[in-house]
């Protein structure tokens, strides 16, 4: 039998269905996302939640007349199926394909991107205000999870709804996960509103036009409130106080009663708010099982849901086990994470620390002043962000910790490239803005074992650090079993002779492009310096002056934004020698890279040893006058003196 999907080519083609025909649509999308996200990666449980959601919406609504915003838009897969991206489905987060969030470029359907928590709100009032003044008639629709209530930008935008519109839909997805357990007093009023054995609908109008339109099976939902004499007021005060008129809780997978309400809903000439109750990972038992792995992950058997095991530890892992050894050794190591245990691997912490692990919810400018306020009572708080999130902090990094100068360690997660995930996750941009603010040192390891030593190193130091680090497994070396200190600002010497023409500073994991760069130079007769850096703040000048007196080029490497960025600092810093030394800088353009496979993105970007011996060559001088050969064989006996100082090979080496 042909499948309804394979017939659907734009939410018209949804409209035309029955309600039995609807139901066996959304278990043919199911059947979809399972199969085809086992082969791309991708938000799965998110997806599979939504299902009936998204169809009721197509259902009652008119795209891309009418505006749907996702927050933070990763729960939009099938929302693509139905908007004419049928077709491309499986090139969804590959190269050239489908993005993994909501993209306006990509379709008209898609009338808002994010990536990002908490934005959806705010973004349809804008949209919503808009409208109201330019005298349109379509409407906005936001849906936002329980967690994104957890986010202050929710309630900034709830706010003001009142004020500045009389018409808007905001739906509450409620199913008690972002990606790990939500956590806080608004997860546990949402989850009290739902489950206390005394709650009934929230007002009486309400539970009789729910019965109305879903029979005693939509009611059956309906749960009691803790106390009788509070359950007609207090489910609804949070949302009615400000300004929207509360509906349900309903499930969140019965179309026809779905349909209705938005049908009814969209009718109100007043902002409202729909409460529906969700499954994440529905329809997929492994899903259900282990909803924090299928939130977001690689390929895996569509069957048993299992993936293939990393050959070795990631950077997140390695951070979270070292921290684990540190809080063990000193009692004022607590670790704060942004609801994100996780992606930062405190999960891994949390079972040996339970009292010093703090998640705050999607609240990253309230993690950075919770550790804030930590530091100044003697704790020493190991903040792990994403890179890309700690952004949204920017304002309470510079005014409350480097301002007092308080001993909070930054760990900043997917630093560089996070590539599958495209441009809103990429971390392109924390040594741009963090390199500016005074008092802050910001740390690059090259290795897992170099990253143990940096988190040791911030554990000893008296004053604001950052650390930041890719995603996924780094290359393999072996971690002592005891870190040691890195002296601040000091760089690595990796490889020197007494000729080199070439001085490469790399930075972080960039170190193995460095060396596949020496290589290549080294067969063409041209030696060639490395230099692990470890430091974007405070650069070694001492070894950076060294090397810009005696070599004809140098380059820098770094998984960063060149605007800004690690090469930036370089130049800076040779303009203040009063030197001009040629540099060729290696990164990312000034633009927002799209998702894809991480070595065709270096490929096409220009972050390959081929490519910057290319532009290398176009410096490196064919003859040198014998003056400068003099210099340089002056320079020679500096080398060699540097060189008899020079540490072991990376794999072992120590500062």
């Amino acid at each position: 039998m042909a499948r309804i999907l394979d017939t659907i080519d734009s939410p018209d083609d949804v409209k035309r269905l029955s309600v039995a025909e609807l139901e066996q649509l959304a278990a043919e999308m199911r059947e979809e996302l399972i199969n085809v996200l086992s082969q791309t990666g991708g938000h799965l449980g998110p997806n599979l939640g939504v299902v009936e959601l998204t169809i009721a919406l197509h259902c009652a609504f008119s795209t891309p007349k009418d505006h749907f915003l996702f927050d933070v838009s990763h729960q939009v897969y099938v929302h693509k199926l139905l908007t004419g991206r049928r077709g491309r489905f499986h090139t969804i987060r590959t190269p050239g394909g489908l993005s993994g969030f909501m993209l306006r470029s990509e379709s008209p359907h898609d009338c808002y991107g994010a990536g990002h928590a908490g934005t959806a709100l705010s973004a349809a009032l804008g949209m919503a205000a808009a409208r109201d003044r330019s005298g349109g008639s379509e409407h906005i629709v936001a849906v936002a999870g329980d967690a994104a209530f957890t986010c202050g930008i929710t309630y900034e935008a709830l706010n003001n709804v009142a004020h500045h519109t009389k018409r808007l839909l905001v739906v509450l997805n409620d199913n008690e996960w972002s990606i790990d357990k939500n956590v806080g007093a608004i997860a546990s009023y949402f989850n009290r509103m739902v489950t206390s054995p005394s709650y009934d609908h929230l007002h009486e109008g309400t539970r009789r036009f729910v019965e109305r339109v879903g029979g005693k099976a939509a009611l059956r939902l309906a749960r009691k409130a803790e106390e009788a004499a509070k359950s007609i007021l207090w489910p609804s005060v949070i949302f009615e106080e400000l300004g929207l008129k509360y509906y349900g809780p309903i499930d969140g997978h019965d179309i026809s009663t779905l349909v209705k309400m938005f049908e009814y809903l969209k009718k109100q000439d007043r902002p409202v708010l729909l409460h529906v109750l969700t499954q994440k990972g529905r329809g997929f038992e492994p899903a259900m099982q282990k909803q924090k792995k299928f939130h977001g992950l690689g390929p895996y058997d569509p069957t048993t849901g299992e993936t293939k095991p990393l050959s070795r530890r990631t950077f997140s892992e390695v951070f979270a086990d070292t921290l684990v050894k540190l809080a063990d050794a000193d009692p004022k190591v607590v670790a704060i994470t942004a609801a994100m245990p996780n992606g930062t691997g405190l999960d891994r912490f949390r079972p040996h620390h339970p009292d010093k692990y703090f998640d705050v919810g999607i609240a990253e400018e309230h993690a950075v002043l919770f550790a804030a306020g930590l530091a100044v009572k003697g704790f020493k708080p190991f903040c792990a962000i994403y890179s890309t999130f700690l952004q949204r902090a920017f304002d309470p990094i510079v005014h409350d910790v480097c301002l007092q100068n308080l001993p909070v360690v930054f760990c900043m997660d997917r630093g560089g490239l996070s590539p599958d995930d495209g441009p809103t996750h990429h971390g392109l941009f924390d040594i741009g803005y963090l390199r500016g603010i005074p008092n802050l040192v910001h740390m690059v390891p090259m290795d897992e074992d170099e990253l143990a030593d940096m988190l040791f190193t911030a554990m000893e130091w008296n004053g604001p650090i950052a650390v930041r680090y890719p995603r996924g497994i780094g290359p393999g070396v072996p971690v002592k079993d005891v870190p040691k200190a890195i002296p601040i600002g000091k760089a690595q010497l990796l490889q020197s002779s007494e000729n080199d023409r070439v001085a490469i500073f790399s930075l972080g994991t960039m170190a193995t492009l460095g060396e596949e760069v020496a290589r290549k130079l080294g067969r063409e007769g041209v030696a060639a310096a490395l230099i692990n850096s470890r430091f974007a703040k405070p650069l070694d000048v001492g070894m950076l002056e060294f090397y810009a007196r005696s070599v004809e080029v140098i380059v820098t490497l770094e998984d960063h934004v060149l605007q800004g960025g690690f090469g930036s600092a370089v130049l800076e810093e040779l303009n203040d020698l009063g030197l001009r030394t040629p540099v060729v800088r290696v990164g990312w353009p000034d633009q927002f890279i799209e998702h894809g496979k991480l070595e065709e993105l270096r490929s096409r970007y220009g972050l390959t040893a081929d490519a910057v011996v290319e532009k290398l060559w176009q410096l490196l001088k064919a003859a040198r006058p014998a003056a400068e050969d003099a210099a340089l064989s002056a320079a020679g006996e500096d080398r060699k003196r540097l060189l008899s100082a020079r540490v072991p090979a990376p794999s072992t080496a120590e500062a």
